[in-house]
């Protein structure tokens, strides 16, 4: 294969699963649920749930057919069980308090949002899923592979990049700001979880 070829199928992959990620739609979740963090920890967080993301989706490329296979699942049930885990996030983000303040920020950096819900469901769910085992299936030889593999580290940096767009934000918003912006995208977000149910619980019934 030419590297012509290779860049080929690494456009097919980043262009097929970048609407599917949407990390631009993934800024103001990652700002609300990284809000009462530090900037530190932001940025670690933000690399972080990059390297899941890209770790994930490779997982799956490879196999990702076989593992639904070995257990069972079909995408259907992916779909409500990431909406299930997305709507507890979403519904502590509307219904909790606000922080008056950071006095047990041991605590709260401690609160590790980079695999769920950031990276699974939320970035790589099961859309994202669904699409990568299908470019899996396609795949006919070890250089397919390889163009797929070079499409989704792409979309791994781009996703990092601006997951830590975010940071700038929060100085910007203050706490007030935060807890306004914590509690819309905690709405939204929940909205997101029931439509994944939905569909979900669609996909199952038309089976």
């Amino acid at each position: 294969m030419s590297i012509h070829d290779l860049f080929a199928f690494a456009g097919i992959a980043f262009s097929l699963l970048f609407p599917l990620i949407n990390p631009i739609g993934a800024v103001p979740a990652f700002s609300a649920l990284t809000a009462n963090d530090t900037p530190e920890f932001r940025r670690a967080q933000a690399g972080k749930t990059a390297i899941t993301v890209v770790v994930i989706l490779i997982t799956f490329l490879f196999i990702g057919e076989l593992l639904l296979e070995l257990f069972g699942i079909s995408i259907g049930v992916l779909r409500i069980a990431g909406g299930l885990i997305v709507a507890n996030t979403a519904w502590q983000m509307v219904t909790g308090k606000s922080e008056s303040s950071h006095s047990d920020d041991s605590k709260v950096e401690n609160l590790d949002i980079s695999f769920m819900p950031m990276a699974m469901p939320i970035l790589s769910g099961p859309g994202s899923i669904g699409a990568v085992i299908g470019l899996g299936v396609s795949a006919k030889d070890f250089d397919d592979y390889a163009g797929f593999v070079i499409g989704i580290l792409l979309l791994g940096l781009v996703t990092f990049l601006f997951l830590r767009l975010s940071i700038p934000l929060m100085k910007k918003l203050g706490k007030n700001g935060i807890n306004v912006l914590t509690k819309m995208m905690g709405f939204f977000i929940l909205a997101i979880a029931v439509n994944l149910i939905y569909i979900g619980i669609t996909d199952l019934i038309a089976k």
